[in-house]
């Protein structure tokens, strides 16, 4: 009986001994393997899990990508825009106020710093739909340079303009209702978590400067409070990476129009080239970072309410664009403007009219532009929250 026990033992040692050597051989094989892939840079998981594949791709892809969005918007096309600055705020009284601020002030570029071809493009495409998505400014002799003009801190506090967005504009929906008025929502708060990134990461280059404006700020810590899962907006870094895949998948469905413009060199060749090289980009057919879109398209058209509901995206679209006259920072006037029409577009290629798209070929210059534009501020921004993470 002893002997037989101990049989036993000995031949469950024997296994165990055998099974550890296969585990061991087995972990070391996938270090391997694992050592041969590019690394990844998340340190963010999504609550969303089927949103996780593509906030890696982005992750991985994104450095590169963003090298080449920033040198575009150095180009005309992309960096002059006529806005109207001196509209009046239709959402709720305000003081006569202005951002005294040296930072918040811009001004027009002389006329003829302005190509004739872009004056005469958006004077042609005045027009708009009643019923239509965002409606940009009718174009004026006044052209602002983004270049002149970059995205900075201004000190200005916006927080009572999107209390109103978030509270009015946005649905009154569940952030994870399976409708497209929860996309639209996070689309929305995507783009809020992009112009905070901004923000941030202009108190980092006036602390490096020295700027006494924002002596005793900590960057890290404006970081958690406004982006990170801790802070007060806990999805504001998932939303800002699904907005961000929205972006880029409205620019691969307009692909054909693009390319199109560049070989009537209704685009200039310079600008051509880099757009073919951002049209090539791995990143926009990457199918997980089409999941964003792919929900909000079947949100959109799961049954005849929620198509028929549309009129209302639109809708919503054109008071974000009008609240922005409420921004009391010129600066951040033009730039949220900017940026209202890049996200607006979006939407208008990857909905139409009945969720199953709109005609690429209708879009404007100044939209096309803004649509580039605002692709290449959620890039940045995407890089610096991945720098901040860390």
């Amino acid at each position: 009986m002893r002997q037989n026990t101990t049989h036993y033992l000995l031949s469950a040692l024997l296994t165990l001994s055998v099974s550890c050597d296969a585990f061991t051989s087995s972990i070391q094989s996938v270090s391997r393997h694992r050592s041969l892939l590019p690394p990844l840079r998340s340190t963010f998981v999504a609550e969303t899990e089927d949103l996780q594949d593509g906030i890696e791709a982005i992750d991985r892809m994104n450095p590169e990508f963003q090298g080449t969005l920033d040198s575009l918007r150095h180009y005309p096309y992309f960096r002059l825009y006529s806005c109207d600055m001196l509209g009046s705020c239709e959402y709720m009284p305000q003081e006569l106020f202005e951002c005294y601020s040296q930072s918040c002030e811009i001004y027009p570029v002389d006329e003829d710093e302005v190509p004739n071809d872009i004056m005469a493009k958006d004077s042609e495409e005045h027009d708009f739909e009643l019923d239509g998505w965002a409606r940009w400014d009718m174009p004026s002799e006044d052209y602002y340079d983004t270049d002149q003009f970059p995205e900075s801190y201004t000190g200005y506090d916006g927080a009572i303009v999107w209390k109103f967005i978030h509270e009015r504009i946005c649905f009154n929906v569940n952030e994870d209702d399976e409708d497209w008025k929860a996309d639209f929502n996070k689309a929305v708060s995507g783009l809020h978590s992009m112009i905070s990134a901004q923000v941030i990461k202009g108190i980092e280059e006036k602390l490096e400067e020295g700027d006494d404006e924002v002596a005793g700020m900590n960057v890290q810590a404006e970081f958690q409070r406004r982006l990170s899962v801790r802070g007060e907006t806990p999805h504001a870094l998932e939303n800002l990476y699904f907005g961000y895949m929205l972006m880029l998948s409205a620019v691969n469905v307009a692909k054909s129009r693009i390319l199109s413009d560049c070989a009537a060199d209704r685009i200039h060749s310079d600008e051509a080239a880099l757009l073919q090289t951002i049209l090539s980009s791995p990143l926009l057919e990457n199918p997980s970072v089409k999941v964003a879109y792919q929900k909000l398209h079947d949100h959109a058209v799961k049954d005849e309410y929620s198509k028929s509901a549309l009129w209302e995206a639109r809708m919503r679209t054109r008071d974000l664009m009008r609240i922005m006259n409420c921004v009391q920072c010129n600066k951040c006037r033009l730039h949220g403007k900017i940026s209202v029409l890049g996200v607006s577009t979006a939407l208008q290629i990857l909905l139409g009219r009945t969720g199953e798209g709109g005609d690429p070929t209708r879009i404007h210059r100044v939209e096309l532009a803004a649509l580039l534009t605002t692709v290449a501020k959620f890039s940045n921004a995407i890089e610096f929250c991945a720098r901040m993470s860390k």
